[in-house]
C-alpha cells in the first residue's frame, strides 16, 4: 500500500467509498480526506471540526466545514443523511465513544473508523520499559495528548459487539503503512474499520 493519497488510511477510506456517495468527516482537520474523496470518488459531503485553525484550513481547502464539537453529539444532522461517516484517528480523543458510534450509525448507513492501535507490539514494548509510548500513530507525550482513551483492537470490537455493531470489513496497517495479515492486533498500529448497526 503507497503513500500516495496522503495517510495511509486515507488509500482504505477511499477504497471503501462509492461513486457519488454523501461523507460526513467528523474531526476532518483540513479537510484532506474530504478533498480527495470529492477529487477521486466524486463524494459530496462536510466536515467537522472544532478547531479555529482546522476549520480555516478545511474552508480554504474548498471543503464545506460546519465548526462543532463531537463530544455534544451529531443532533444538527438527520438519520441517513450520509452513506459514510468517517472519524479518522480521532476516536480515542472524544469522551463519550459510545454515543459518537451510535450517531454516526444514526446519521450515516455506515461508519468509518481508524484509530491508533494500543496493543501494537511497539506500543506494549514502551509500557514494559515504564514509558509511555510515542510513535508516528501515538505522536504526543503523556503531557500533551488530545487523547482521552487508549485502547487495542479488541477492545473496539468487543465494544462493537456489545452495541450489536457489525463490522463489515477491517484493514490494518503497520508504522510503514503497510497491510497486516496475521497478528492483527499484535503488529498493526493503526487500524481502520467499516462498521454498520448489526
Amino acid at each position: 500500500m503507497s503513500h500516495r493519497l496522503g495517510r495511509p488510511d486515507f488509500e482504505v477510506i477511499a477504497g471503501w467509498v462509492q461513486p457519488g456517495e454523501r461523507v460526513l468527516d467528523l474531526g476532518c482537520g483540513d479537510g484532506a480526506l474530504l478533498k480527495l474523496l470529492i477529487e477521486t470518488r466524486g463524494a459530496r459531503g462536510y466536515g467537522v471540526d472544532i478547531d479555529d485553525a482546522n476549520v480555516l484550513a478545511a474552508i480554504n481547502n474548498g471543503i464545506n466545514v460546519i465548526q462543532g464539537n463531537l463530544d455534544t453529539g451529531l443532533a444538527g444532522f438527520v438519520d441517513g443523511a450520509f452513506d459514510h461517516v468517517v472519524l479518522s484517528r480521532t476516536l480515542q480523543t472524544v469522551r463519550h465513544t459510545q454515543e459518537i458510534l451510535t450517531a454516526m450509525l444514526r446519521v450515516g448507513r455506515e461508519a468509518v473508523v481508524s484509530f491508533p492501535n494500543f496493543g501494537y507490539w511497539k506500543n506494549r514494548a514502551a509500557v514494559l520499559n515504564g514509558r509511555m509510548p510515542v510513535s508516528d500513530d501515538l505522536p504526543y507525550a503523556w503531557y500533551d495528548t488530545p487523547n482521552v482513551r487508549f485502547f487495542t483492537m479488541l477492545d473496539f470490537e468487543a465494544l462493537c459487539a456489545e452495541m450489536n455493531i457489525r463490522v463489515r470489513e477491517r484493514q490494518v496497517l503497520d508504522e510503514q503503512g503497510q497491510l497486516v495479515i496475521e497478528e492483527h492486533n499484535f503488529l498493526g498500529s493503526l487500524a481502520v474499520y467499516r462498521i454498520t448497526k448489526g
